[in-house]
C-alpha cells in the first residue's frame, strides 16, 4: 500500500519552525544509531539521551508548526510522511556517523551554535518559539560540553585518535557555513523580532570552536568555501538512505501510532 507524501504551506512562520524541526530529528536519529554501538556502555546510554533531548525539541517544533500551518498535519506526518526534497535540515545534521570521531565532531559543531542559538531565541517575540527555546537551551549546553570533552580527549590522545578526528574536522568543515545563512525569508521574521539573526553569533561560535580545537592540539581548515542547500531541500545522498529507514515502518503500516 502506497503512502502519499503531505502537502506543506511553507509560510515563513512554518518553513522557519520546520527547518530547526529536521535539524534535530535528523540529527537526532543519527545518534540513536550508535545506541549499542557505542565504545562504552556510559557512552552509550550519553548519546542516547542527547538524541532524546534532540527528539523531544523536534516534536515541539512540529507540533508548533502543525498548529501555526493549520492544516490537518501533525508532527507525525511531518517527520514520517514528507519527501526527501520537503526536508529542509542543515546537510552538517545528515551526514554519516562515520567513525566515533567524525560523529562528535558533528555534534561539536552543531552543538556549539545550537547553544548560541537557543540562548538567543530565548529573546523571540514568538512565546511559544521562546519557550522551546528555554528548554533546549539548557539541553544544547550539556550537548556542548560533552562533545568539548570528547574532542579534546580524541584530539590530545593517541595518534590513531589525533588523526581521526582532524580527518573528521576536515571533512565536516565545509558543511558549517549553511548554519549562519539567511535567506528572505527568514529576513522578514528577523525584523519581526520572531527570529534572530544567526550570523553575528558565527564570531562567537568560531572562538568557541578554535577554543576547543586549539585544546585538543588540532586546526581548523583554512579553506572558506561553504556548502549549502539543505535549507532549499538540496540533500546529500544520505538522508534519502536516513529517511528509508526512518519512516519504514510508517510507510509500511500507515495511520499506526504508539
Amino acid at each position: 500500500m502506497s503512502v502519499a507524501n503531505i502537502q506543506v504551506s511553507e509560510a515563513p512562520l512554518v518553513l522557519y519552525t520546520l527547518r530547526r524541526a529536521d535539524d534535530a530529528l535528523i540529527l537526532g536519529h543519527r545518534l540513536s544509531e550508535w545506541c549499542g554501538h557505542a565504545p562504552m556502555l556510559e557512552e552509550d546510554m550519553a548519546l542516547s539521551n542527547i538524541a532524546l533531548d534532540l527528539i523531544g525539541q523536534a516534536r515541539e517544533l512540529y507540533s508548533y508548526a502543525a498548529k501555526t500551518e493549520g492544516k490537518d498535519n501533525d508532527e507525525d506526518k511531518f517527520a514520517y510522511l514528507r519527501d526527501v526534497r520537503q526536508y529542509r535540515n542543515l546537510l552538517l545534521v545528515e551526514q554519516p556517523n562515520g567513525d566515533f570521531a567524525q560523529t562528535l565532531v558533528r555534534q561539536f559543531f552543531y552543538s556549539a551554535f545550537a547553544d548560541l542559538f537557543w540562548r538567543a531565541m530565548m529573546t523571540s517575540s514568538d512565546a511559544t518559539l521562546a519557550a522551546v527555546a528555554a528548554k533546549s537551551e539548557k539541553e544544547s549546553a550539556y550537548h556542548l560540553r560533552h562533545a568539548s570533552e570528547w574532542i579534546i580527549r580524541l584530539g590530545d590522545g593517541t595518534e590513531e585518535s589525533h588523526a581521526r578526528a582532524q580527518t573528521a574536522i576536515d571533512q565536516l568543515w565545509a558543511f558549517t557555513g549553511e548554519m549562519f545563512a539567511v535567506d528572505d525569508s527568514e529576513r522578514g521574521l528577523i525584523d519581526a523580532g520572531i527570529a534572530i539573526d544567526p550570523a553575528p553569533l558565527r564570531e562567537r561560535w568560531l572562538k568557541t570552536i578554535t577554543s576547543v580545537v586549539t585544546e585538543a592540539t588540532l586546526t581548523l581548515p583554512q579553506n572558506n568555501w561553504m556548502q549549502q542547500g539543505g535549507r532549499f531541500g538540496r540533500h546529500s545522498e544520505h538522508l534519502g538512505h536516513l529517511l528509508s529507514e526512518l519512516q519504514s515502518m510508517q510507510r509500511t503500516f500507515p495511520g499506526q501510532t504508539w
